[in-house]
């Protein structure tokens, strides 16, 4: 049974951030099932507000705001690329790129959901940036740290895919293999934000899910 109190990763009166689990929904979608906001609402007992999204396979630090003024702020933050948000990825061992920073212009086909990417400027595209570096590797799989520099839907997994770095899991863009869970091996680790209020710099961290593959992924993360 998921609670949300142990999701919890940092509250107080103005905002609710948890480590959100891969295969639950952070809004309410098409489905009837309960949305990763429905609970949290329901754990502070009134509608609290997201004023971001992870992709519903994916894992990690996912910001609620308390209130309208909480979400104005944080929301604008995001708007103003002045949060830092970073990713742990697992991918297949094909060669890394040479760049360090992967850019690219995506469209987001939303009768399908799926970014498309283009190595040159086409028409209704947007750029896109990707810091990527390698940490560590498994017997299979390559480690990437990833902090996107821009805020494109699908942005990590379509570039990556774009590259021949298919991040484990994720068939919609180029995985041989599902896994049982739906889940994907993307997990938003950090996020540093400031606080609504006090304007403190929060550096907010979200330990991996409990799985075999990703203990050994966190031996590399520092």
């Amino acid at each position: 049974m998921l609670k949300i109190s142990d999701l919890i990763l940092h509250k107080d009166n103005q905002l609710l951030i948890l480590n959100k689990p891969a295969g639950l929904s952070v809004q309410s979608d098409k489905t009837e099932d309960k949305s990763l906001q429905d609970l949290a609402s329901i754990y502070c007992k009134f509608n609290v507000h997201a004023p971001h999204r992870l992709d519903r396979p994916t894992s990690g630090v996912v910001i609620f705001a308390k209130n309208k003024n909480a979400l104005r702020f944080i929301s604008e933050q995001f708007k103003d690329r002045k949060v830092k948000k970073t990713y742990i990825a697992l991918v297949n061992k094909n060669p890394m790129p040479e760049s360090d920073i992967l850019v690219h212009w995506l469209r987001h086909d939303k009768k399908v959901n799926k970014t498309r990417v283009y190595d040159k400027e086409s028409l209704n595209t947007q750029k896109a940036e990707l810091h990527i570096e390698k940490i560590g590797e498994t017997d299979k799989y390559q480690v990437l740290k990833l902090k996107p520099l821009t805020g494109r839907t699908h942005q990590i997994r379509a570039q990556l895919a774009h590259v021949d770095l298919a991040i484990k899991g994720d068939v919609k863009y180029g995985f041989k293999r599902g896994e049982r869970d739906r889940s994907i091996f993307l997990h938003a680790i950090e996020v540093e934000v400031e606080h609504p209020v006090s304007g403190e710099l929060l550096t907010i961290k979200a330990p991996v899910p409990i799985n075999n593959l990703w203990k050994i992924a966190d031996t590399f993360i520092k």
